[in-house]
């Protein structure tokens, strides 16, 4: 069965990758990052892609070629939503994209819709007036926080997910039973990248500290992750045996791995990140500098996650509201 779809803030193309692997034929995506557009672009060569700003008056003429369409999927903007920001401002235009797409939903009408974005985004005031609005297009609404790790993803990551179906109630998204995958999983092997001592003195005392600590922790010998740069509210380290933590916008993993008695030190490296987004080899990422690929893969969505999901919403109705 296939079925043609489009994403909205679709990033390089995490949750459409997903969405290909149920089945969704990608026809069109938006995107306001030009590194985001053109990674999207080279995965999916066929889909037309749009390098702009999603906004109160954005409408499907946007994505001129593209005329029937089955599924929307849309991570409207998280960072305004999410404890990882901090203390800094808020920016209540950025906390409002979710209501970009309605115009979307409203025109073109698919059968299922799929919205993605961190949990803290139910205890914004705008978000029971966004679903509201959603569910008067006609759609009936589940909505489930997911955790990647718990389909397959090396990482830890909970998102929310919106989803939703003009014909039926959507069912319970339940994870595939697999083995948990661990954060030794993505790494690459012994030498395959530079790595410099820990002790070179020139790291950071607050880096040293946060690497000590680790090695009190799992014992001499033993290779673990450390936060190089601020803390992650979690002790600022992790053993390998367990998925990794959540992956942001920022280049902050360490491996410490000991080579030849001595412990060294180097940062994940991209490769690494994309299996940590259950991302495949060849999956394309080649846009933009180190920062730019990094922050692409933080701001995605874990492409088997995407898969499940779109799987559960077609499985066993191949009824299609725009089908020829």
């Amino acid at each position: 069965m296939t079925f043609r779809a489009i994403d909205l803030f679709c990033g390089g193309g995490g949750s459409s990758w997903g969405a290909r692997d149920a089945g969704a034929i990608m026809v069109g995506a938006i995107d306001a990052w030009d590194i985001a557009a053109k990674t999207y672009q080279d995965n999916f060569p066929k889909a037309q892609v749009v390098c702009a700003a999603l906004r109160e008056g954005s409408r499907p003429k946007m994505l001129p070629n593209v005329d029937r369409v089955d599924l929307i999927i849309a991570s409207p903007e998280c960072t305004h939503h999410s404890i990882a920001r901090g203390a800094r401002p808020l920016d209540e235009a950025s906390r409002r994209s979710g209501f970009f797409i309605l115009p979307f939903i409203r025109s073109i009408a698919p059968r299922w819709i799929v919205l993605e974005n961190v949990p803290r985004m139910r205890s914004w005031p705008g978000f029971d007036d966004m679903i509201t609005k959603i569910q008067r297009c006609g759609y009936r609404l589940r909505m489930q926080v997911l955790d990647a790790a718990d389909f397959g993803v090396p990482q830890t990551r909970r998102r929310l997910f919106i989803i939703g179906d003009r014909f039926r109630e959507p069912g319970e998204i339940v994870a595939p039973r697999r083995k948990q995958r661990i954060a030794a999983d993505i790494l690459d092997p012994v030498g395959t990248w530079y790595a410099e001592g820990v002790f070179n003195g020139r790291r950071a005392k607050a880096t040293i500290a946060r690497i000590k600590t680790g090695m009190r922790s799992v014992g001499r010998g033993k290779d673990f992750l450390t936060v190089y740069y601020s803390s992650d509210r979690a002790g600022g380290w992790q053993r390998l045996d367990r998925p990794l933590r959540t992956l942001t916008t920022l280049d902050r993993f360490g491996l410490v791995q000991w080579i030849s008695g001595e412990p060294t030190l180097r940062m994940l490296q991209v490769p690494e990140l994309k299996r940590a987004m259950g991302l495949p080899r060849v999956f394309c990422l080649k846009h933009g500098s180190r920062r730019d690929k990094i922050k692409l893969l933080g701001n995605g969505v874990c492409a088997p996650v995407m898969r499940q999901i779109v799987a559960s919403l077609i499985n066993g109705d191949v009824q299609l509201q725009t089908a020829e």
